[in-house]
């Protein structure tokens, strides 16, 4: 113990990333921790380790979680790791001391190599398609850049909260209930009138601006949370829309279409800290053992809408538990995936088929738990449940899947009864062609990272056996 205590901590690339985030030259960052830029160089250098007291003063002068200053940033090696295993690198055989290395210390360095990855994979992709269809054109699609604008800050957006909280707390002192309230206040500020019309005049819409007669239009075939979902979202744009526009430019969104999308997301974003006020959604979350059931019935909102909040609650002085969340349709398309940390599984791909998350189609409705064990020892508990696809009422034609690293599953109601210390895991991976686990029956591609070894006088129990 004594030796872990005066183990030297030297956190050069975590520092220089948290500079970074804050917009913050070495020379005014000294400054602020009351240190010369030299000794700050060094630091970020890893020339010099980080005392105890400067760690102090990181955490006073800007808010810092020093647990995520802690932390080593696997997610961002395994991103590395994983695209470094594309057949394009073949031959470099990276070693992952230097990929942590990579990760760690540069991380700006390892963020445009993941972009660029990124472009080159959509680009690869849209060729074939191209090819597939005889040369159609493909549509880009600014999702990705969304999605990962959104992990950068890992899913968590104060300024957001800050307006949802003061919102909700003048809409909840209204005895007709919050829906009602959103609804009265639309039409008294903003003159919109709120009107549900049936599915087959809405035909493919859910929700929609008629500008011209200042109303708003729902489908009937939205449920109570998705109706109360549409309204505050209106009366959030309406309310805040020069907020989100600003959150929205300083992001620098490369393009309109992008630009607009990432409006949607954060306008979600204001919407569910409406509806789920951090403060309060947070408490009833720890006093509850993160049930989502009980989290539905006082909010008022969907299992999935609950379930996203989780993701978010990554306020440093009320911290929630950090999990991970992902979304598929039976075919297994992945429409979500968001992070408060760490997030275990491909940022390229799907997610692995060991996984319970595929099995919640066969017990709709019902939430089914697991814990699951990544190759690089990781252990994560996860549970999962269908949903109701919105506007479609009775098709359960989609999963959630949320989990956290297994060490934080002491505080979930659905972990109680099972033994933490020795749990029984089920071996899992990322994409197929990236998994490194052999043999496995699931696999549905073979491996880019070793030769397959074909027997005619033998049958593995997975169709791709390799050497691991």
């Amino acid at each position: 113990m004594a030796r872990a205590a005066d183990q030297k901590l030297f956190l050069g690339g975590r520092l220089k990333r948290l500079r970074r985030e804050l917009d913050l030259t070495q020379t005014a960052m000294a400054g602020d921790l009351g240190v010369s830029p030299s000794y700050l160089n060094h630091i970020e250098r890893n020339q010099r380790p980080v005392s105890a007291q400067l760690l102090l003063r990181l955490a006073e002068t800007y808010d810092v979680d020093l647990r995520s200053l802690g932390q080593n940033d696997a997610a961002s090696a395994e991103v590395l790791s994983e695209l470094l295993a594309d057949p394009v690198f073949r031959g470099l055989a990276v070693p992952r001391h230097e990929v942590l290395a990579l990760a760690d210390d540069n991380p700006a360095a390892a963020e445009a190599l993941v972009r660029l990855y990124q472009a080159f994979s959509d680009q690869r992709a849209r060729t074939q398609a191209e090819a597939e269809r005889g040369g159609a054109a493909l549509e880009e699609t600014p999702a990705d850049w969304v999605r990962d604008h959104i992990q950068a800050r890992r899913n968590h957006v104060p300024e957001l909260d800050a307006l949802g909280e003061a919102l909700h707390t003048e809409l909840a002192d209204d005895p007709l209930g919050l829906e009602a309230a959103a609804r009265a206040r639309l039409k008294a500020r903003h003159d919109l009138a709120v009107r549900v019309v049936p599915a087959e005049v809405m035909v493919e819409w859910t929700r929609r601006l008629d500008l011209h007669r200042r109303r708003l239009l729902l489908s009937e075939a939205l449920s109570g949370p998705s109706r109360a979902f549409a309204v505050v979202y209106q009366l959030a744009l309406s309310e805040h829309g020069i907020e989100l526009d600003a959150l929205t430019d300083a992001a620098r969104p490369p393009d309109t279409a992008t630009r607009e999308l990432l409006k949607v997301s954060l306008a979600n974003s204001l919407t569910a800290a409406i509806l789920m006020p951090y403060g309060r959604f947070q408490a009833l979350a720890e006093e509850t053992g993160y049930d989502l059931a009980r989290l539905q019935q006082r909010f008022g909102v969907s299992f999935e809408q609950a379930a996203h909040r989780l993701t978010t609650l990554g306020r440093p002085t009320a911290r929630g538990v950090p999990f991970f969340l992902m979304r598929v349709d039976q075919a297994g398309n992945v429409s979500k995936r968001y992070a408060a940390d760490a997030f275990p599984f491909s940022r390229f791909g799907g997610a692995c088929p060991r996984w319970r998350l595929h099995a919640a189609f066969r017990t709709p409705g019902q939430v089914v738990t697991q814990i699951v064990e990544t190759p690089d020892a990781g252990r994560w508990f996860t549970l999962a449940r269908t949903v109701e696809r919105q506007g479609r009422s009775g098709e359960s034609d989609l999963a959630i899947g949320l989990g956290c690293e297994l060490r934080h599953a002491h505080r979930l109601i659905y972990a109680r009864g099972l033994n933490l210390d020795q749990p029984e895991t089920t071996p899992i991976g990322p994409a197929c062609r990236i998994c490194p686990r052999h043999p496995c029956a699931e696999r549905a591609a073979p491996p880019v990272h070793a030769e397959l070894q074909i027997d005619a006088w033998s049958k593995s129990v997975s169709p791709w056996p390799f050497t691991p």
